[in-house]
């Protein structure tokens, strides 16, 4: 979701405020498209606790996702922000945040493309903050390549739909699947707040909620990351049922890999806990193994 909102920051050190951010969103004809997700966000104070709660000043460089005219960047910058790279897909947004980095000289780099396709890497070799008010149709995919390079990541502070929040901190029951287990098996994944769909114009469909993720030194416990995408997806494809015939679509023997895992045959995918099932993994792993010699 694109961000938008905090007029009236004072900027880089100017003498003079930046233009308020309405007068921004008119001079470049910024009226926000569905096509790309845009819901800009105007509460000049939500800018500010999302920035507070991303701790800007900590991380040497800050890379933010879908600015658009850059009501979340200011909070950024205001906050402290050494370096703020702002990848943003929409022409007429890199034009504002253009002026934007005109105040903040040596701080703010804007980059045009899509998020999807930008490689953390070229920000260098220290680690790198996330803040980023996601757009619903990408937001998971987005997540997920992240932790791909989680090595490279000191925090991310993301704004998704409530529902999917709620999936990546569940610690069981029916939120509980998949996402839950890859994004705390590799982070410690805190909800923060939710946001009303009235901060935004337009106004979305559904509750927003912040949602803070800080990499762990080490994964919770050890685990082949294919294995364990291979076990979740498998017990979650069919999670009303026991793990003994869930877990036939992954092996003709479910219960000697349970057994092997020391997990019920009972048991089902989401009273597992994500130890369990990093235990599951290496067990399918060692099976595998067994049976290729």
């Amino acid at each position: 979701m694109t961000a938008a909102g905090a007029p009236d920051a004072a900027g880089g050190g100017q003498d003079a405020p930046l233009p308020p951010l309405s007068a921004v969103i008119a001079r470049h004809d910024l009226s926000p498209r569905r096509a790309l997700g845009q819901h800009f966000l105007l509460d000049p104070g939500l800018c500010g606790k999302i920035a507070q709660a991303a701790r800007a000043r900590a991380p040497a460089v800050i890379l933010e996702v879908g600015p658009g005219p850059g009501g979340l960047t200011r909070a950024l910058l205001a906050a402290g922000a050494a370096r703020v790279v702002a990848v943003e897909k929409d022409r007429r947004c890199v034009a504002a945040l253009g002026e934007l980095a005109a105040r903040y000289p040596g701080r703010l780099e804007v980059v045009e493309g899509d998020a999807l396709a930008f490689d953390i890497a070229r920000l260098g070799p220290a680690r790198i903050g996330i803040v980023a008010n996601l757009p619903y149709n990408v937001g998971t995919r987005l997540l997920l390549r992240w932790l791909e390079r989680v090595e490279r990541i000191e925090s991310m502070t993301l704004m998704f739909q409530k529902e999917v929040a709620a999936r990546i901190t569940a610690s069981g029951g029916r939120d509980y699947g998949g996402l839950s287990v890859r994004a705390q098996w590799l982070c410690a994944c805190e909800r923060l707040f939710d946001v009303s769909p009235r901060a935004f114009v337009p106004p979305p469909a559904v509750v927003s909620s912040v949602v803070r993720l800080v990499p762990r030194a080490a994964p919770l416990a050890p685990a082949d990351p294919a294995a364990l995408d291979a076990v979740t997806r498998a017990a979650f494809g069919q999670r009303r049922k026991m793990l003994r015939r869930a877990l036939r679509s992954l092996t003709p023997e479910p219960q000697a890999l349970l057994r092997s895992a020391g997990i019920s045959p009972e048991a089902r995918a989401e009273t597992l806990s994500v130890a369990e099932f990093c235990a599951l993994a290496r067990a399918w792993s060692a099976m595998r193994g067994a049976e290729a010699r």
